[in-house]
């Protein structure tokens, strides 16, 4: 008894000791208490709601977000820290006070400091309060790998978890790698034969080899494309009221996939985001004939669209809300929205900030764009260079006339007069209406004689008709009640654009567009006087919009001599009239030449029968601040654009006569920015592991979690830059490590330590996601048509699917076959699947989508007739291939589902299975029977854990 009793006390004292030492360890005060990794998340969840960056929030004057703030002289003659008298530091003070009218954080905020918090800010003020700028802002730092022999990243991991404790598990069977790197990589499951290859493959580089074969298959940038697709909140329609189409976003999509197939260098791909029509070099897609760069600047158009917002102000001003949202989020890692009506609660965003990237927005207009411009724009070139030389040739003897006719500079009642030899600074986007008027453009007759000049007017069909342009005014006040356009044409369209709204339509805003009809001058009027006090742009362009939907038939073009603002009566403007006096006969046969070469480019321009959803240029434009977001009530001074003032080095000028969109892609893809290239290697990171070295992958702000590998991050970061921002080269040095070959088997020691496998000492047992989990089951039943781009396949319209914009035919229940990406993804009318297994609905940047296990899952995966039908087309697959005899077939079913063959002891499951199919199915057509059985048997293992998880 005595023994037993002493054997129980010291087995207690054991675990007691175990206990408090485990405590000891969690509550440990490190050594040198680092302050943004100790200190700075105590005070950003703690203080900085009343004592942080936001003035119009702030608490007797205390700032705890900066250095001098926490250390500066307070009324009462003590300081929040004193570092020459720790003791007397008030912070030390309020935090350890039991008075509820003196303890901090106060007891009406709900929030509590810990003992240990408490211990870590007392330890920090000792040694001295050190100060650093938040971990995101600081530049990464070269890091040191000294095994020379081993993948960096296992290093890293492998230090970390020495640190905690933790112990690695073995390497994945092949078969588990496979399935694993082929998902990952392509989003779509290994065949049968690339399995057995790899399994037959005993050489040394039997990995690498098969890495490198899924990182060069072409269905690699379906599926990077599509991570990139949740950032910009792709959509193919605009929501609200009657879900427009956004011209073009198949178009998009397919740029993106070529983009990730052929490795486009990151900071390229983000420039032509943001400027794609800026820049000095595009880039040219010389197979298809096509602007890519241009094509990348569809990310403008996928914000949300209202039809007829009663206040197009706030309308205007939340898509810009949106637009700088999302610029934030996908690039920087960034909430800067948060500053639009105060300075960022707890980042170093103030709302000037904010105001300042406005401006950028705000100065960018939206325009139709031909895809193929690129190839028009050549021959485009050759007709204008016959048309000077032609001009030239006749001109000789007339070039002063012409040359000094220019009209004076804009008033307030006159916005445009053409009849000069410029465009009196209006812009000419596109190609028809070149940079200059018909001042001076030779007439001729049928026998090639001249017989006069043009007068001036811009016009489309200056050289030729067919070929697309848009002219448009500078930005101006409504103070008139009337604009009027003297114009003509044929299918031309005039619009006044106000506050940048593009959806013009009645009920409200129908009166601000008018089609021309015309080839008579004509005068076409504009009563805006419900708008007085708004900033609008008169919009001059050849072709229609068919509910919002551009075209530009072959005919169509549009000349405009002048446009006014007035209040009663229409005026004109003093004009210039083209006087000439015949010369002395002119060279006939060159003339003719000339004319006949001109007829023949002309021919060159067929109809434009396809229009992207693009950006261009406009001026200049700072905003006012909104005061507490409101816009209508605006600061006196307006904010120069500039890039956030956080991050600026100071040599990137936002403030330029165009929007400055191509300066704030300049900063943003900047070597030295701290932010890009770390926000993207995490999100990288991510998508092989399931959660980035930053947990929050879309937010490195103060409110963002913290990187558990900070120098591997660091490392990446500058790799990806010195590697020429190279994503096939990143993910393939993180997938050739060791780190994610492991199991997704923890060790139980381990799972105890870091139940959240925050330190990989194990792979992560990773869902599929949606668009994989309907790939994989249109290619496991051979059903999937791997053909790739091209426009979408119509969305599924089932019978619960209503509401408006509904959509005039629905698409086939398999999608053609498709992959998920060329299925159409319309606002109003989601898959449902996709939806069920937690596709993001695109309003804002969804780096990391919600995992969610709900019965809506189970349930869809049982019932969903698109299921049942895969079910059926893989036994008629199977029996098409005339596999026959019962373990054959479930061999044949093992190696498609789960890229392995079954065990012995499934093969006895699989029979006894059938067995109890084949009762339930009693009774029933013999003819039918087989393929009843052996479709529910499949059907069956579309919902296993093994097929929708990778293992």
């Amino acid at each position: 008894m005595f023994i037993r009793y002493t054997y129980l006390s010291g087995f207690t004292l054991c675990m007691l000791l175990l206990y408090w030492g485990c405590r000891s360890i969690e509550n440990r005060m490190p050594a040198t208490v680092d302050f943004n990794y100790h200190i700075r998340p105590i005070l950003v969840q703690k203080c900085y709601l009343c004592h942080g960056p936001d003035a119009s929030s702030r608490q007797a004057n205390l700032r705890l977000d900066t250095y001098e703030g926490a250390t500066a002289l307070l009324k009462s003659g003590n300081r929040a820290i004193d570092l020459k008298h720790t003791e007397k530091s008030m912070v030390l003070f309020r935090i350890n006070h039991t008075d509820p009218d003196m303890i901090m954080p106060t007891p009406d905020s709900k929030l509590v400091l810990t003992e240990k918090e408490k211990e870590l800010l007392e330890k920090w003020i000792q040694q001295g309060a050190a100060w650093k700028p938040h971990w995101a802002f600081i530049s990464p730092e070269k890091q040191n790998t000294p095994d020379k022999n081993k993948n960096p990243i296992d290093y890293f991991i492998d230090r970390e978890m020495k640190n905690q404790g933790l112990t690695p598990v073995e390497e994945a069977s092949k078969n588990s790698l496979i399935r694993r790197v082929s998902f990952l990589l392509t989003g779509l499951p290994p065949s049968p034969s690339e399995v057995q290859s790899f399994l037959n493959d005993s050489s040394s580089d039997a990995y690498p080899k098969m890495v490198d074969k899924y990182l060069n298959s072409p269905h690699f940038g379906e599926r990077w494309a599509r991570h990139w697709m949740d950032l910009v909140r792709f959509a193919e329609t605009k929501g609200h009221e009657f879900d427009y189409a956004i011209p073009g976003a198949w178009r998009y999509r397919d740029y993106l996939i070529r983009a990730f197939n052929g490795d486009v260098p990151y900071n390229q791909l983000v420039k032509e985001h943001l400027a794609g029509d800026l820049l000095p070099q595009p880039r040219i897609n010389k197979v298809e004939k096509i602007n890519e760069s241009q094509l990348g600047t569809l990310f403008f158009a996928f914000p949300e669209g209202t039809h007829s917002p009663v206040d197009i102000r706030k309308d205007e001003a939340d898509r810009i809300d949106n637009l700088i949202d999302v610029t934030g989020k996908t690039f920087l890692g960034l909430t800067v929205s948060c500053a639009k009506c105060h300075d960022h609660k707890f980042d170093p965003i103030s709302t000037k900030d904010y105001y300042a990237l406005y401006g950028v927005m705000e100065g960018t207009r939206f325009s139709p764009a031909s895809p193929h411009i690129y190839e028009t724009k050549k021959r485009f070139e050759t007709l204008k260079g016959v048309q000077d030389s032609l001009k030239d040739l006749v001109l000789l003897n007339w070039m002063d006339q012409f040359s000094k006719n220019k009209v004076m500079s804009n008033t307030d009642s006159v916005l445009g007069n053409f009849t000069g030899s410029d465009l009196n600074r209006w812009k000419s986007d596109g190609l028809a209406f070149t940079d200059e008027t018909t001042l001076g453009d030779p007439i001729f007759n049928k026998k090639a004689n001249l017989v006069g000049f043009e007068s001036g007017k811009a016009s489309s069909k200056r050289l030729a008709k067919g070929v697309f342009g848009a002219l448009r005014s500078p930005d101006f006040i409504i103070d008139k009640n009337n604009i009027g356009v003297y114009a003509s044409g044929s299918k031309g369209t005039i619009r006044i654009i106000i506050d940048n709204f593009q959806l013009i339509s009645y009920p409200i805003y129908g009166g601000l567009t008018k089609q021309v009809d015309n080839e008579k001058m004509d005068k076409y009027l504009f009563d805006v006087s419900q708008w007085k006090g708004h900033k609008a742009y008169v919009e001059i362009l050849p072709g229609i919009y068919d509910n919002h939907l551009f075209k530009m038939p072959k005919d169509a073009f549009v000349e405009v001599k002048y446009v006014i603002s007035f209040n009663d009566k229409w005026f004109e403007p003093p004009l210039i009239s083209a006087k000439w006096n015949p010369q002395k006969s002119l060279d006939s046969k060159k003339i003719k030449v000339y004319l006949e070469k001109k007829e023949r480019y002309q021919s060159y321009f067929p109809d434009s029968t396809e229009f992207i959803s693009s950006i261009t240029d406009g001026f200049g434009k700072n905003s006012p601040v909104f005061i507490r977001g409101n816009h209508n009530e605006l600061s006196k001074e307006k904010v120069p654009r500039s890039f956030l003032s956080a991050l600026s080095t100071g040599k990137f000028n936002l403030n330029v006569s165009g929007s400055g969109r191509l300066a704030l892609a300049e900063a943003i893809t900047n070597k030295d920015n701290p932010l890009t290239y770390r926000v993207f290697v995490n999100r990288v990171w991510h998508h092989l592991f399931g959660k980035g070295i930053v947990e929050t992958v879309d937010n490195f702000g103060l409110q963002g979690k913290l990187p558990t590998h900070p120098e591997l991050l660091d490392y990446l970061a500058l790799t990806f830059v010195k590697e020429g921002y190279s994503m096939k080269k990143l993910i393939r040095q993180i997938v050739l490590s060791e780190t994610f070959k492991r199991t997704t088997k923890g060790m139980e020691s381990s799972v105890k330590k870091d139940p959240l496998n925050h330190y990989l000492s194990f792979y992560p047992l990773r869902r599929l996601e949606a668009e994989s989990l309907r790939d994989a089951i249109l290619s496991v039943s051979g059903n999937l048509d791997s053909t790739l781009f091209g426009k979408s396949v119509p969305v599924h319209i089932t019978s619960f699917m209503n509401g408006r914009g509904k959509p005039g035919r629905s698409g086939p229940m398999d999608g053609e076959g498709r992959r998920s990406i060329y299925v159409e993804m319309r606002r109003n009318f989601l898959d449902p699947f996709m939806s069920a297994f937690d596709r993001p609905i695109p309003f804002t940047t969804f780096g990391k989508r919600t995992v969610t296990n709900v019965p809506a899952q189970a349930l869809i995966l049982m019932n969903d007739p698109f299921i049942h039908n895969q079910a059926a087309v893989m036994v008629k697959k199977m029996n098409e291939t005339g596999i026959s005899g019962f373990t054959a077939r479930i061999q044949w079913i093992y190696q498609r589902a789960f890229s392995r063959n079954p065990s012995e002891e499934e093969i006895i499951s699989a029979r006894s299975f059938y067995e109890s199919l084949k009762k339930k199915h009693q009774g029933k057509d013999k003819k039918l029977l087989d393929e009843m059985i052996w479709k529910d048997f499949i059907h069956t293992h579309f919902n296993l854990k093994e097929f929708i998880y990778l293992i």
